[in-house]
């Protein structure tokens, strides 16, 4: 029996690509607001006996949970075999700690929450800080894939003599990575945060790599003020316009047209829908889909 790749609202067009890369059943789940602003959940295809893979890329989380909840508690009441959910991109994990007196820990919170109501978990580059792994916090099989090789390989394939630049020592992962795997030289710059909107990047000395294209890799652009400061340092040091390469795309309208000022091309992952989806991930998604603990791709 096939599995059945179930969307909810927004993730359509991902799951129609999961589906055709796994051979899955795109199933249809019919949702709706009653007037007082409660969520309506009805899945319309026979899920007994069956995998289900809830696709719900979590980038609003907070207007997304209910019906992601009740789409995964309706499938499990109704037979389903198994429910996994397939989030490209996985919220909370900023706050992995008690930073001041009574702070919710609420990437504790939402793994407790998620591991309750599915068998497992995909996701894509979660934003793991403090929280070594995905497993120290979920307690369901919880696979955390990675977009780097992918990254490389657009780069290699649309930008000629790339410079790879990862804009912080926290991107340095994902910098290290891209350039290793295509061949190309690699810097990453130092910041300093004064806030969630103030940064500065400390000067460096890339006259060497003129002649090269620089490509910020980094996973996740939210503000963009950590590129902005980047893409105009490298501009300062008289290389040629940068690209700029992201796993997750978070940027409101005003952000994407403020990085699409300094960057020849923003380019992401489809993990979040974005006008700047260049990179899909559809495929790497299927292969973990039909690995250990989340079922076949036909049983």
């Amino acid at each position: 029996m096939q599995r059945l790749i179930l969307a909810l609202p927004g993730n359509e067009p991902f799951a129609d690509r999961l589906a055709a890369a796994c051979g899955g059943a795109r199933g249809r789940i019919q949702t709706r607001r009653f007037p007082d602003g409660e969520s309506y959940v009805r899945l319309l295809d026979e899920v007994a006996g069956r995998t289900v893979d809830l696709v719900c890329t979590l980038a609003h989380p907070d207007g997304q949970l209910a019906m992601l909840l009740f789409a995964a508690d309706c499938a499990r009441e109704l037979g389903a075999a198994q429910v996994n959910l397939v989030a490209p991109y996985l919220a909370y994990m900023r706050q992995d700690a008690r930073f001041h007196p009574g702070e919710a820990v609420s990437s504790r919170t939402f793994a407790r929450v998620l591991s309750a109501h599915f068998d497992a978990l995909v996701t894509v580059d979660p934003h793991l800080h403090r929280h070594p792994a995905l497993d120290a916090v979920y307690t369901i099989p919880a696979t955390a894939l990675h977009a780097a090789p992918l990254l490389a390989d657009w780069i290699a394939g649309n930008v000629a003599r790339p410079l790879i630049v990862g804009p912080d020592e926290e991107s340095g992962q994902w910098a290290g990575a891209v350039a290793a795997r295509i061949g190309a030289p690699c810097v990453v710059l130092r910041k300093t945060r004064h806030g969630d909107r103030e940064v500065d990047i400390a000067p460096a000395d890339l006259g060497r790599y003129r002649g090269h294209t620089p490509v910020l890799v980094d996973d996740i652009a939210s503000s963009g003020h950590t590129l902005l400061a980047a893409g105009r340092l490298l501009r300062e040091q008289g290389l040629e316009r940068p690209e700029c390469v992201v796993v997750h795309a978070l940027a409101d309208a005003d952000a994407h047209a403020a990085l699409c000022r300094v960057f020849t091309r923003f380019t992401s992952t489809d993990s979040v829908p974005h006008p700047s989806n260049r990179i899909g991930l559809a495929p790497l998604v299927a292969r973990a889909l039909a690995g250990a603990g989340h079922g076949p791709a036909t049983e």
